[in-house]
């Protein structure tokens, strides 16, 4: 009875029992436990925002990745600074059985694929003429591909071409290109410019015959090359040069009895590695080989075709020399 009049009149007093002292803090509230609770940190959590390593072998391709773009781009750069700059001078001897003594030491500059066009302009054809100006040539030798354009719009690109400076003059033979670019304009317009045109032609120099024919594309058009016609009257103890703008046509070369004969048309593989790609389609790509009788030449060229880049096969005006067998 009396325990029940105790709690009757606390609930009455409406007031809670202090703490006893000594009896330590109060019990929390399932609230505060709950607050509690929610402001502690979450393991899972920590865990999941720690960023993920990357693995060793993802790192290392990409840094492999990045470097070769790197030197690619750095290759690209250094390409196109050697065609933009323009073709160094090489310097072949050739020696010759039947050249006379009076010619030995001539000196022919090849001048081959410069293809002025759209990227390789006026600036490119002034820098091309002062480099073979500056070889003090005998005679100028431009073996085809001068330009990728037509007259009308390469008119003043090609207004430089006019200082070229030889003895014994500069001659021109057609390559593929003037073909896609209106052969018979072109024909016309670089005898204005004071080139002389071997069309399936010789000329007779002091100790050697001069011979030109057109390229294999005129083919099409019923101006192709034709040996007969440049070479077939000619007295054979003379000396023979010839200016063909495609390898290929060593076979004929050699059949007509050319001594020489000097070309243009691969770019020496232009960028690496088309040197094979172009050795599957030229018996030579650059440089001076012998097929029988017949030593041919060929230059990779003072341009660049397509982009204006060379990875491996550096541009060049060659001065070739004939060296007399019999000095």
């Amino acid at each position: 009875m009396r325990a029940e009049s105790a709690s009757e009149a606390l609930a009455a007093s409406g007031s809670a029992p202090e703490p006893v002292a000594g009896a330590g803090p109060a019990p929390e509230s399932s609230a505060e436990i709950e607050s509690g609770r929610e402001s502690l940190p979450d393991p899972a959590a920590s865990a999941d925002s720690t960023p993920p390593r990357v693995p060793r072998r993802v790192f290392v391709a990409r840094v492999m990745g990045g470097a070769a773009v790197a030197a690619a781009a750095t290759t690209v750069g250094i390409g196109a600074h050697g065609v933009l700059s323009g073709p160094s001078v090489k310097r072949v001897a050739v020696p010759l059985a039947k050249l006379p003594r009076r010619a030995d030491g001539f000196r022919i500059a090849v001048v081959s694929d410069v293809h002025l066009g759209p990227i390789l302009g006026r600036g490119f054809a002034e820098r091309v003429v002062r480099t073979v100006n500056d070889t003090r040539p005998d005679l100028i030798a431009v073996v085809g591909d001068l330009v990728d354009g037509s007259v009308e719009h390469l008119r003043s690109a090609v207004e430089p071409l006019a200082g070229l400076r030889a003895r014994h003059g500069a001659f021109f033979v057609t390559g593929n290109h003037e073909y896609f670019s209106g052969a018979e304009q072109w024909v016309e317009h670089v005898q204005e410019l004071g080139m002389h045109l071997l069309a399936n032609a010789r000329t007779e120099l002091p100790g050697f015959d001069l011979a030109g024919v057109n390229d294999v594309q005129g083919e099409r058009t019923g101006h192709g090359p034709d040996f007969g016609k440049a070479l077939g009257d000619r007295d054979r103890t003379r000396t023979a040069v010839l200016l063909a703008h495609q390898p290929v046509l060593i076979e004929d070369a050699v059949a007509h009895g050319v001594d020489l004969q000097l070309s243009g048309h691969t770019h020496g593989g232009q960028l690496w590695p088309g040197n094979y790609l172009a050795g599957l389609a030229n018996p030579t790509v650059a440089g001076l080989e012998r097929y029988g009788d017949t030593q041919l030449y060929v230059s990779r060229g003072a341009g660049a075709w397509g982009p204006p880049v060379r990875v491996g096969a550096p541009s060049d005006i060659t001065v070739v020399e004939l060296v007399s067998l019999q000095a």
